[in-house]
């Protein structure tokens, strides 16, 4: 592996957390993670603020002192195949995924338990560093995009694209409509920062309705929730759910924008189609 170099990082260029998402290491927000807890260093230094822009053809960016490669923007690629040969062109991938329960969403666990990428075909993976765009714990269903585009990555995790996520959530309890209403008013959730502070930042739901009450006395009266968010923070259903006393039994996530499973069955993978994509692209940009 190469020395990185010691110079300063330029002042002009790519983001680096959108460098890292290109070169497949996870959507922008989690490399935006990565970067202020210290797990990464350019050109020998450790960055630890941003802004920080790199030069992906000449800078030497490290995460855990592990040497990246960086994608090569259009431009600075046909300066170096002009004098270096050709470079390869970096084709994407976007796999959907309809996860079961107990598959947790990363792409390696010191556990050996089962993730993510363990449902994608060998065939798909190839080469490519592919990563899960947002999460779903390991008790919940449902769909999951796979790829390696850092720029959808962040479009469809990034609260201002606003993309709307739908769930079917089944709760202990017949849920009323005094419990709805605190739903739709929204709350604010406590959450835990990089630095071992807690910020609170205030959560709601896009829209929550009742699709059907099940009374019985044998197994428990239950409610069975639609539930769309357009933007999510960590276990945001449950804990918003447990705060008006409703206990979530199972979760599923049955559309991300304008996608859904279909005949695709949990544990099942499949490869996106140009229309898929541009239909998923579409909405980003609020066109779908």
């Amino acid at each position: 592996m190469p020395k990185p170099r010691v110079s300063a990082p330029a002042n002009k260029g790519v983001r680096l957390q959108k460098a890292m998402a290109d070169a497949g290491l996870g959507a922008r927000r989690d490399c935006e993670g990565m970067i202020v807890a210290g797990r990464v260093k350019v050109n020998g230094r450790v960055i630890t603020e941003l802004p920080c822009f790199v030069d992906p053809a000449n800078d030497s960016v490290q995460l855990d002192d592990e040497l990246i490669e960086l994608p090569v923007p259009e431009a600075s690629a046909d300066a170096t195949a002009a004098g270096k040969g050709t470079t390869k062109t970096r084709s994407m991938l976007y796999v959907l995924i309809n996860k079961p329960k107990g598959v947790i969403t990363t792409t390696s666990d010191p556990e050996g338990r089962r993730n993510v990428l363990d449902l994608v075909p060998h065939s798909l993976r190839g080469e490519e560093r592919l990563f899960p765009v947002g999460r779903l714990d390991g008790d919940s269903t449902g769909l999951l995009l796979i790829t390696n585009d850092g720029d959808l990555a962040y479009q469809l995790t990034h609260p201002k694209f606003g993309i709307a996520k739908e769930y079917r959530v089944l709760t202990s309890g017949l849920a009323s409509d005094e419990q709805l209403k605190k739903l739709r008013d929204g709350m604010y959730l406590v959450n835990p920062s990089t630095d071992g502070t807690k910020t609170s930042k205030r959560a709601s739901l896009e829209s929550v309705r009742i699709i059907k009450r099940f009374v019985d006395r044998a197994r428990g009266d239950r409610t069975m929730l639609s539930v769309t968010l357009r933007e999510g923070q960590n276990r945001e259903i449950r804990r918003m759910l447990a705060r008006v006393g409703l206990k979530v039994r199972e979760l599923e996530r049955v559309a991300i924008g304008p996608l859904r499973a279909g005949d695709l069955k949990p544990g099942q993978a499949k490869l996106l189609g140009k229309k898929d994509v541009e239909r998923l692209k579409a909405a980003t940009l609020g066109l779908d």
